[in-house]
């Protein structure tokens, strides 16, 4: 019997057969077959190997072989996805089974965005003041450390060096803002805020980009520590595509480029016998009678120690040397004329020998700098590995660093809505500070104290015996050997970590955890041999000396982060940030000295052993300090025309007084991207133009952990006959007898004002910014003097106020961009004004502390050097010198400021000059023939004054070769000689004051790119070698002092490095 197809078995059977029939023909239809293609350089035409190959919208993938070739299973009619670091994404239709692919280098994908806080936003859509450097600017120079590859290259960033090894300089965002709290800024690695330490630890070949968050709009989201900006440092991400290994070597020669000219033997014996004549040119037993060189008198002033003699002897031609008798000479008429005597003794100042002291303790410095480097990735997963070693060896003997680095990056994809990524970084760092002086009048290296010698004296006697006192004076003491006899290492271990995941919980809304440990230990290991010259040379009273200090800083912070984004009706785009976060820092401190130890070989790793049965001082502290967060942030974009930025954070610190631990610290700005309106978008030559306008508010939380709770002072008690040690809060007739506690101490407040421009022209050949700033800071930390009655000498309020402004320009230009020739300039300037607007009762000014209301923050305050007073000068000198003044001709000018004829501290001194400069400025030119690569950068700062530079004029001490005064030569520039003057004519400190501007030309280099078919035949991606020069030349306008580190001992260096990637 048939089956009724209208039954409802059967008409099921009969639609799924025609179901199935049709899923049959659309497969036939629809087939994946294999698509081959090559993928190519679109500038040079070159296979890219390595290239990543996706299906759009499927999990078909693939790569391009060493060819360039690739082959996936796709269908006509679909979309392939091609991707390659350093170069554009591309999207192409697949038309054929065969496809020919060109992708668009762009080595500036990542100046393309800015990691701003909590997030990374278009350069586009900035609403804030963020300048950014990327790797290729970093590692144009070969910087030991973050700081150095900063310097000269962001517009508003002021950076110092300092010349000794494994040391940072400092940095200044926008000037100055506070009087005692810090003005450092805020380092913030890999989106965790550092608490436990700077980025000394952080090896730059490691670095992405760093960017700058210089105005309140930006570093506002950072509330109560980025009053001073904000320093964001992303580290180097594993990258989609082949496997890459990537080598860099640099290394550094080094020697000293001395700015001062020192006295010679026979010029220094000269400025001595002056000195003398000073104090007497008729008493011979005091001063010295003779104006010309006689035998006797220098025996008694010259002659203390033997050998140092025969260096002054050997001027003379002798009759007698023993009995001191000189050959004699007739003067000539204009001697005869100005000296009274028919005849002189014969004597050649250019044979007295010169002993360079400082050849003893310098040597070629060498630095070599290693890193290897590993990148893969996938779309699940991308890995980054790096490894390094800086060795440098100092100028100094005795000074050189070593720094051993790690770092891993993982960020594992498993689902398009979950994403889970740690890196760790790791440095382990050892550091030979090398020999530092004491006293007054110590060097802080040892080469400084080399060149403090006696020109004409000698460092061994004829049997090679070491001479302690060359020169025979008691204050100038042999320091040649101090390299050996002094140590102090100081170890560093240092580890950040950045843990996060990351969930998508549905459209437009993801949840972030950010965990970032900080930690690190130090160590500072010092040994002075008995036989250093800090422990009395070898004497029968010296001791050796050893101490042991430990300081381990363990830092934490937690951020949990909502990230809403929303586009709708086409135009209007918004996103929104909150953040609950909170950081914790402990730290603990553990010191120890001992001295008279049994063995030098111990150092300071057996302190108990000492002779005298304890330790000469022991100590140890513990401090922690904590603080919770909450921000709210939101961006609204209209048409991609005009940005709105608005964010509030809320801080609690632990370091405050209950009632003052919270604090709100508002922003917002605006933008307008006027290229986008009709009026502007068609026009040829503005590629970009946008305003910006932006005010915030932010906290600068640099109080001490228990500050507002008052501490306790260690204080012995008398019990009977019996003596203990007590407590109590404060001893006012102590050293350091405490602070008395403010309960009601709160946050530093910075609100700052933004504007600026940011454009480009001509296609963006020409680009750039222009910003202008004005700050204002008030509740100054002040430590205020109060009666001692209450117990106490000293309080802490917030009292005060200053304000800032300034100007900042960036300039970025394609002078010329030819197939085989471009040049490009790089071009940055910032003038920067800062000032104190009030202080403690809001009118008077604190002299003793260099504070003035009107004037820059950091000042120096001082008499004014006007000049040497002459003998023609002598009528008026004489109305000073009836007021009590006791001026001879020769002695320093200053200026007599309220014409009473008195000189004095409370009249007469006056604000010379800030200490920090009033305009930077930095220009970088690269020039680019075919393969090769030369660039210029310099580098200036203008403005400031430096301390530096005073010369004692007593005729005792090693000198500076100096214009002095004498009655033949009627200089204005630095007084007379004097022996009886102390060590310091009157109104020395005047003299102290230099003009610190300069101009350096910080980097010249020369680099040679090899070819992609030479890369090709060695299996490489990329290969250039270079070499460059440091600091080959500076312009200062005291011409003795590099002001950059603030001392006449300065260095060049060549450099020869490597880089290759396979």
């Amino acid at each position: 019997m048939k089956k009724n197809l209208l039954q409802p078995n059967a008409l099921l059977t009969l639609l799924l057969g025609i179901f199935l029939m049709l899923i049959t023909a659309r497969s036939f239809a629809r087939q994946s077959t294999p698509i081959s293609g090559q993928v190519k350089d679109a500038s040079s035409g070159e296979p890219l190997p390595g290239v990543s190959v996706f299906l759009k919208g499927g999990t078909t993938q693939s790569k391009t072989d060493d060819k360039g070739n690739f082959v996936i299973s796709a269908e006509r009619g679909q979309t392939l996805i091609f991707r390659y670091v350093g170069y554009d994404e591309v999207q192409q239709a697949i038309v054929n089974s065969t496809m020919q692919v060109v992708m668009a280098s762009n080595l500036q994908q990542l100046e393309e965005v800015a990691v701003v806080g909590y997030n990374v936003v278009k350069r586009e859509n900035l609403t804030g003041a963020v300048a950014s450097i990327g790797s290729k600017q970093i590692e144009q120079l070969p910087v030991q450390n973050p700081l150095q590859a900063m310097q000269g290259r962001i517009a508003g960033v002021d950076v110092t060096a300092n010349a000794r090894p494994g040391e940072m300089g400092s940095i200044r965002v926008r000037g100055n803002r506070s009087l005692l709290a810090t003005n450092n800024p805020l380092y913030v690695v890999d989106g965790i805020p550092l608490s436990a330490g700077g980025i000394d630890a952080i090896n730059p070949h490691d670095i992405e980009t760093i960017d700058v968050l210089k105005d309140a709009s930006a570093t506002a989201v950072y509330g109560s520590r980025a009053a001073n900006g904000v320093i964001m440092i992303t580290t180097k991400r594993g990258k989609q595509g082949t496997a890459q290994i990537n080598y860099n070597v640099i290394n550094t020669f080094e020697r000293i480029n001395d700015l001062n000219t020192m006295f010679n033997a026979g010029e220094y014996a000269e400025y001595r016998r002056n000195a003398f004549r000073s104090v007497s040119t008729t008493n011979a037993t005091t001063g010295y009678t003779t104006p010309y060189p006689n035998p006797v008198q220098d025996k008694r002033i010259l002659g203390v120690d033997p050998y140092a003699w025969e260096s002054i002897a050997k001027g003379y031609t002798w009759v007698d040397k023993d009995n001191l008798i000189a050959q004699m000479r007739p003067t000539t008429a204009e001697e005869k004329a100005k000296w009274g005597v028919d005849e002189v003794p014969m004597y050649d100042a250019s044979q007295v020998p010169t002993t360079d002291w400082t050849d003893y303790v310098t040597q070629t410095g060498f630095t070599t700098d290693h890193t290897l480097g590993v990148s893969m990735g996938s779309d699940k997963m991308t890995a980054n590995f790096t490894g390094g070693y800086l060795n440098q060896k100092g100028t100094n003997k005795g000074q050189d660093y070593k720094r051993y680095s790690g770092r891993v990056g993982l960020e594992l994809r498993p689902t398009n809505w979950f994403t889970l990524g740690a890196s760790i970084n790791g440095t382990w760092s050892v550091q030979n500070y090398g020999y530092t002086g004491s006293g007054s009048r110590a060097a802080n290296a040892i080469y400084g104290a080399a060149q403090g010698m006696l020109p004409y004296a000698v460092p061994y006697d004829n049997q090679g015996n070491y001479i302690y006192l060359p020169g025979g004076d008691i204050n100038i003491v042999n320091p040649i050997l101090e390299h050996e006899y002094v140590i102090n290492e100081r170890t560093a271990l240092r580890a950040l970590g950045s843990f996060y995941a990351e969930l998508k919980l549905f459209d437009g809304l993801k949840y972030r955890m950010n965990y970032g440990p900080d930690f690190r230990n130090f160590r500072n290991g010092q040994f002075q041999d008995a036989r250093s010259i800090l422990r009395g040379g070898g004497a029968s009273t010296s001791t050796n000396y050893a101490r042991l200090n430990k300081t381990q800083n363990i830092a934490w912070t937690w951020d949990n982060l909502l990230y809403y984004n929303k586009t709708f009706a086409e135009k209007h785009n918004l996103d929104i940030t909150l953040l609950h976060s909170m950081t914790s820092n402990r730290s603990e401190s553990s010191d120890m000295t001992a001295i008279d130890l049994p063995y030098n070989s111990q150092l300071w790793y057996n302190l108990s052993s000492t002779a005298r049965g304890e330790l000469q001082g022991w100590g140890s502290g513990y401090s922690k300090n904590t603080l919770m967060s909450y921000m709210a942030r939101v961006n609204y974009t209209f048409a991609d025309k005009y940005i709105l930025t608005a964010s509030n954070r809320w801080d609690g610190a632990s370091v405050l007084a209950p009632g003052n631990k919270w604090q709100s610290f508002p922003a917002a700005a605006l933008a307008w991207r006027m290229e986008q309106e009709s009026f502007i978008e068609n026009s040829s030559w503005v590629n970009q133009l946008k305003l910006r306008v932006g005010v915030g508010t932010t906290g600068n939380s640099a109080i001490d952990p228990y500050t507002t709770m008052g501490g306790l002072i260690e204080m012995p008690i008398v019990f009977g006959n019996q003596v203990e040690m007590g407590y109590i809060p404060s001893d006012p007739k102590a050293a350091n007898p405490g602070t008395m506690a403010n309960r009601d101490l709160k946050w530093e407040r910075t609100t700052q004002w933004n504007a600026a421009v940011d454009f480009g022209l001509f296609k963006n050949r020409l680009n750039g910014s222009l910003d202008f700033y004005m700050s204002k800071t008030s509740d100054l930390l002040m430590n205020r003097p109060i009666p001692t009655v209450n117990g106490f000498t000293t309080m802490y309020y917030n009292v005060g106020k200053t304000k800032n402004r300034g100007v900042e320009l960036t300039l970025s230009s394609m002078n010329i961009d030819r197939p085989n020739f471009k040049w490009l300039t790089d071009f940055n300037i910032a003038t920067n004004k800062d000032e104190i607007v009030e202080l403690l009762d809001g009118e008077s000014d604190l002299p003793a502390s260099s504070f003035f209301i009107g004037q820059p923050l950091f000042v120096y305050y001082d008499y004014e050097k006007i000049g040497i007073w002459q003998t023609a000068d002598a009528a008026e000198m004489a109305k000073f010198n009836e007021n009590g003044a006791t001026y001879k001709a020769g002695d320093i000018r200053v200026a007599d400021l309220n014409g009473d004829y008195i000189i004095d501290n409370n009249n007469d001194r006056k604000v010379l000059g800030s200490r920090f400069p009033r305009w930077t400025a930095g220009i970088t030119n690269t020039l680019n023939y075919k393969n090769w690569e030369l660039s210029f950068f310099f580098y200036a700062r203008w403005g400031f004054l430096i301390e530096g530079g005073a010369v004692d004029m007593q005729g005792r001490y090693a000198s500076r070769k100096v214009d002095y005064w004498t009655p033949e030569n009627p200089t204005n520039a630095y007084p007379r000689a004097d022996y009886g003057n102390g060590g310091q004519p009157i109104h020395y400190s005047s003299m102290n004051y230099q003009n610190g501007s300069f101009i350096k030309l910080r980097n010249v280099s020369l680099g040679y790119n090899f070819a992609p078919n030479v890369l090709k035949t060695l299996h490489m991606s990329n290969l250039k070698l270079y070499a460059q020069m440091i600091n080959p030349y500076i312009y200062a306008r005291n011409g003795f002092i590099d002001p950059d580190i603030n001392s006449s001992i300065s260095s060049r260096s060549f450099v020869l490095g490597l880089n290759v990637t396979f």
